[in-house]
């Protein structure tokens, strides 16, 4: 088989496909991406068994279809490196020369039809979300997962498809992210009562995929694997398994709860100045609400002491509560500074919630005040 390729089109889609494969494996076959040729382009394929990817590689011509598996570090350096726009690969069976104009390199390759397969997106029945809705939902709610936790499947991300909406949720039993946003069902395609309950490691390689923030993403779920497919790549994943907590009874219904808008901006920087003096051992950030203004307060004995003012739009009675700094910072690092949200608070011994206007919803649970 031989073939030309635009270099930097096949680095972006090489990036992809390496992001799957295992950095190490009892089968060495799969520290590598596979290539599959075609008249009319081709396509990288990579996968660790638990995780797969197919990537469209535009910019190819080749003279035949065919296939080559290529090592990841050593292929991957010579498109990183390599001056020229084009280059040319060539198999003879034993191995890959890759060569452009001032260049050339000879890799072993293993033998293509050792690669596993990977699945085709050939789905009738899936959600329809749009690239940057899906990324906001995977970048609001992974990062609250527990990968460590063996009592619940905690190490991943809930996903519930219904008939017009997708709901994510992420929780480590200490704080919990939930989001809500538009989705249409093809064929009646629904989650239903299952758990689809992604990792978040998969959740991050669907993300890198999601290039192009107005294309269509279909999604469809299936009882042990979940299938993402965009414009230009497919990923598939196996699912967690387990049981994810009764996660709709962590959020209270409390119609007395105090309810204060806030400033993601100003807040994000407040905590972060009283988080400077905390530390593993006194890791909380008292906060109080009142007086149109909020204090946060750090204290860790063998650090120092910390006080930061803000101003509030609330007057009303005085509101203290001791949160984890890190798990304020993570909500949010993840929204616009210039944005606003909803914390609603009750006293200090319950749940801290956060509420945007575009369906995302934080839950912190408060530290014991005599930590």
């Amino acid at each position: 088989m031989k073939l030309t390729c635009d270099r930097e089109k096949m680095l972006g889609a090489f990036q992809n496909a390496a992001g799957v494969a295992p950095s190490r494996s009892p089968k060495p076959i799969l520290q590598n991406v596979k290539l599959e040729a075609r008249a009319d382009g081709g396509v990288f394929l990579a996968t660790d068994l638990e995780v797969g990817i197919r990537v469209d590689v535009p910019g190819i011509e080749a003279d035949a279809p065919g296939s080559v598996v290529l090592p990841i570090q050593r292929f991957g350096s010579i498109l990183r490196e390599s001056g020229d726009p084009v280059l040319r690969l060539e198999t003879d069976g034993s191995g890959v020369v890759v060569s452009g104009e001032h260049s050339e390199f000879r890799l072993p390759a293993e033998n293509p039809a050792e690669f596993p397969a990977v699945s085709e997106f050939t789905e009738q029945k899936y959600h329809v979300v749009t690239a940057r809705v899906l990324s906001q939902i995977i970048r609001r709610t992974s990062f609250a997962t527990d990968n460590e936790s063996s009592r619940y499947a905690l190490g991943g991300v809930l996903i519930e498809l219904h008939d017009d909406k997708i709901t994510a949720v992420g929780t480590d039993g200490r704080r919990l992210a939930m989001m809500e946003a538009p989705a249409q069902s093809v064929g009646g395609h629904s989650t239903g009562d299952s758990m689809t309950i992604v990792p978040a490691r998969s959740m991050h390689l669907i993300d890198k995929i999601l290039t192009e923030p107005d294309a269509e993403i279909h999604i469809a779920a299936r009882a042990n694997e979940v299938l993402v497919k965009s414009p230009r790549a497919m990923l598939y994943s196996r699912l967690v398994e387990g049981r994810f907590p009764k996660w709709r009874e962590v959020f209270p219904k409390r119609p007395d709860a105090v309810k204060i808008e806030m400033s993601v901006g100003p807040l994000h920087s407040a905590v972060r100045q009283a988080a400077i003096v905390t530390s593993e051992e006194s890791r909380g950030v008292d906060f109080t609400f009142g007086g149109g203004k909020v204090i946060l307060a750090g204290r860790a004995p063998e650090v120092g002491q910390s006080r930061v003012e803000m101003p509030i739009a609330y007057d009303g009675a005085a509101v203290s509560i001791s949160l984890d700094p890190r798990f304020f910072n993570d909500f949010l690092k993840v929204l616009e500074p210039e944005a606003t949200f909803t914390l609603e608070l009750k006293d200090a011994e319950s749940a801290a919630v956060c509420r945007t206007t575009d369906g995302y919803a934080y839950v912190i649970m408060p530290l014991a005040r005599d930590r």
